[in-house]
C-alpha cells in the first residue's frame, strides 16, 4: 500500500505539466470517445426498436451530454469541442461520401441515373427556389434583420440540403431496390448540388442581377458539377492504373490499401483546392475505385478496404450526430435571441413548412414525368414510393448546419441578431426534423411498404466484396443477354431510344469497357499473381466472367 501511495504521489505532480488548454483537450477527447462507444452500444441494443435508430440515438445522447455539461459549468458551455465547418467538410464528410460511392449498388444506381439526377439536381434547384421565395416573403414581415438577395438564396440552398440517413437505415435495398436506389442516389446528389449552389452564390455578385447574370450563374453551376465529376473519375482511374502496373501486393498489401485510402482523400482535397465540389468528386472516385481499383488489389486487401471504408464512414456519421446534439444547447447562440423567442419559433416553423412544400413541389411532378418514360410497371414509382421519397428528404442534418455556420457566423460566433436567429432556427429545424420525422420513419415505411420477400438480390453471398462490387458498372444481365444474341433489335427511332435507353447505353458501355478500359485500368477479371493467395493461384482464365 505504501508503494502504491508513493507511486500515485509521483504521478500526480506530473499532471500540471500539461498546459490548461492541452489538458482540457485531452479530457474532452476522452469523454467524446467514451460517448461514441456509448452510441455504438445503445444503437445496437435499440436496433429493433420501433421508433429509434442509430442517428437519433447519437443525437439524443449528444443532447443529454449537453444538458449535463451546462449544469456542471453553471450555464457557461454545453459542448466538449468547438464546432468548425472545416472539421466537418475536411475530415468527417469525405469518408461518408466516398464509402457511399464505394459501396453503392451500381446496377440500380445507373439504371435509375436519369431519375436520380432529376430528383437530386433539378429537384434541389426547385426546392431551393421555393424556400428562397418563401423566406423572402415571410421574413420581411417578421423583421428579423437586414437580409439581401444573396442571403435569401443562401438560406434556400442551406435548407434544400437533405439528410436521408434515417430512411436509409430502415429501407432494405434487396427488398425495395428501386426505392433504396432513388433515396440513396438523390441524397448524395442533393448534398453535392446544395453545396455547389451555396458556393456559386457566395462567389457571385448578385447586386446587378439580370438575364445575363442568371445564365452566368447557371453556367458556373454546370461547370462545377461537370468538372468535379471528371476529377473524381480521373483520380479513380489513376489509382487503378498505378496499382495494376506496380503490383504492390507482391511485397506488402499494406501499401496498396494505404494508396487506395490516400488517393480517395486526395481526390476530395484536390476538388477543394480548385474550388470544385468535393462531395461529387469523392463520390464518383469511390464508384470508379470499386469498379477498377478494388479488383486490382489482393484478396486480403479487398476484405480490408471494404471494412475499413465502412467503419470510417460509420464513425464519422455517429460523430456528426453526437456533436450536433451537444452544439444545439450552445448557450451563447440562444442568449442572443432570448429577448424574442416567439420570433425564433416563427422562423423555425416557417422553414419547416417551406422545406415540406419544397419537397412536394418536385417529388410528385418529377415522379410523374419519370413514370411517363417507363413502360415496365415494375420500374415506375408508385404513389407510396413517392410519399417515402418525399418523407426521406424532410430531415435536415450536418450539411445544413455546416453551411449555416459558414454563412452566419465568424469563427463560430454570431454578432448580429438576425444571424443568431438563423443559427438557432437551423439548429431547431435539424433537431425537430431528425428526432420527430426520424422517429416516425420506421412506422411510416412499415405501414406504406409491408415486409416483402426479396424478389431480386444483387449481392454475391460468400464473396468478400463490397455491395454490388461483382456487378459491372452498368447492367451485367443486359450484357449477358446482348452477348448471347447478336440479333438484338436496335431502336429504330428517337422514341424507341428514349423508351429503351438503359439497355442500349449499357450494351455500348460494356463494349467500350471491355475493349479499352479494362485492358488499361484492370477491374473485374484482372487477377494479380501473389503467391499464397487462393484467389490469385487460380488460372487467369477461370477468374474471368
Amino acid at each position: 500500500m505504501t508503494m502504491l501511495a508513493s507511486l500515485l504521489d509521483s504521478l500526480v505532480p506530473r499532471m500540471p505539466s500539461y498546459s490548461t488548454s492541452d489538458y482540457a483537450s485531452v479530457v474532452s477527447l476522452n469523454l467524446f470517445v467514451a460517448l461514441l462507444c456509448a452510441c455504438i452500444v445503445l444503437g445496437h441494443l435499440l436496433e429493433e426498436n420501433r421508433w429509434m435508430n442509430e442517428s437519433i440515438t447519437a443525437l439524443l445522447i449528444g443532447l443529454a451530454t449537453g444538458v449535463v455539461i451546462l449544469l456542471i459549468s453553471n450555464g457557461k458551455s454545453s459542448h466538449l469541442l468547438v464546432f468548425s465547418e472545416d472539421l466537418f467538410f475536411i475530415y468527417l464528410l469525405p469518408p461518408i461520401i466516398f464509402n457511399a460511392g464505394f459501396q453503392v449498388k451500381k446496377k440500380q444506381f445507373f439504371r435509375n441515373f436519369v431519375t436520380i439526377m432529376l430528383f437530386g439536381a433539378i429537384g434541389t434547384v426547385i426546392s431551393c427556389t421555393v424556400i428562397t421565395l418563401g423566406v423572402t416573403q415571410f421574413f420581411k414581415e417578421l423583421d428579423i434583420g437586414t437580409f439581401d438577395l444573396g442571403d435569401y438564396l443562401a438560406i434556400g440552398s442551406i435548407f434544400a440540403a437533405t439528410d436521408s440517413v434515417c430512411t436509409l437505415q430502415v429501407l432494405n435495398q434487396d427488398e425495395t431496390p428501386l426505392l433504396y436506389s432513388l433515396v440513396f442516389g438523390e441524397g448524395v446528389v442533393n448534398d453535392a448540388t446544395s453545396v455547389v449552389i451555396f458556393n456559386a452564390i457566395q462567389s457571385f455578385d448578385l447586386t446587378h442581377l439580370n438575364h445575363e447574370a442568371a445564365f452566368q450563374l447557371l453556367g458556373n453551376f454546370l461547370y462545377l458539377f461537370l468538372l468535379s465529376t471528371l476529377l473524381g473519375v480521373a483520380t479513380g482511374l489513376i489509382s487503378a492504373y498505378v496499382i495494376k502496373k506496380l503490383y504492390f501486393g507482391r511485397h506488402s498489401t499494406d501499401r496498396e490499401v494505404a494508396l487506395m485510402m490516400l488517393m480517395a482523400y486526395l481526390s476530395y482535397m484536390l476538388a477543394e483546392l480548385f474550388d470544385l465540389s468535393g462531395i461529387l468528386t469523392v463520390f464518383f472516385c469511390g464508384i470508379v475505385m470499386s469498379h477498377y481499383t478494388w479488383h486490382n488489389v489482393t484478396e486480403s486487401s479487398r476484405i480490408t478496404t471494404k471494412h475499413t471504408f465502412a467503419t470510417l464512414s460509420f464513425l464519422a456519421e455517429t460523430f456528426i450526430f453526437l456533436y450536433v446534439g451537444m452544439d444545439a444547447l450552445d448557450i451563447d447562440k440562444w442568449r442572443s435571441v432570448s429577448d424574442s423567442p416567439g420570433t425564433s419559433v416563427a422562423v423555425s416553423s416557417i422553414l419547416i413548412g417551406l422545406l415540406m412544400l419544397g419537397r412536394a413541389a418536385f417529388v410528385f411532378p418529377l415522379s410523374f414525368l419519370s413514370n411517363l418514360a417507363k413502360k415496365n410497371q415494375s420500374e415506375k414509382i408508385d404513389f407510396k414510393m413517392q410519399v417515402v421519397i418525399w418523407w426521406s428528404g424532410l430531415m435536415r442534418g450536418a450539411v445544413s448546419m455546416a453551411l449555416a455556420y459558414n454563412k452566419f457566423t465568424r469563427a463560430g460566433q454570431t454578432d448580429l441578431r438576425g444571424n443568431a436567429i438563423m443559427i438557432t432556427s437551423t439548429i431547431t429545424v435539424c433537431l425537430f426534423s431528425t428526432v420527430v420525422f426520424g422517429m416516425l420513419t420506421k412506422p411510416l415505411i412499415r405501414f406504406l411498404l409491408p415486409h416483402q420477400k426479396a424478389t431480386t438480390s444483387f449481392l454475391s453471398d460468400g464473396n468478400n466484396t463490397p455491395k454490388s462490387i461483382q456487378i459491372p458498372l452498368l447492367d451485367q444481365d443486359s450484357f449477358i443477354e446482348f452477348a448471347g444474341n447478336h440479333n438484338v433489335p436496335r431502336p429504330d427511332s428517337i422514341r424507341g431510344f428514349l423508351t429503351r435507353p438503359t439497355r442500349t447505353v449499357h450494351y455500348y458501355w460494356r463494349q467500350f469497357d471491355d475493349s479499352f478500359m479494362r485492358p488499361v485500368f484492370g477491374g473485374r477479371g484482372f487477377v494479380p499473381f501473389v503467391p499464397g493467395s487462393p484467389t490469385e493461384r487460380d488460372p487467369p482464365g477461370l477468374s474471368r466472367a
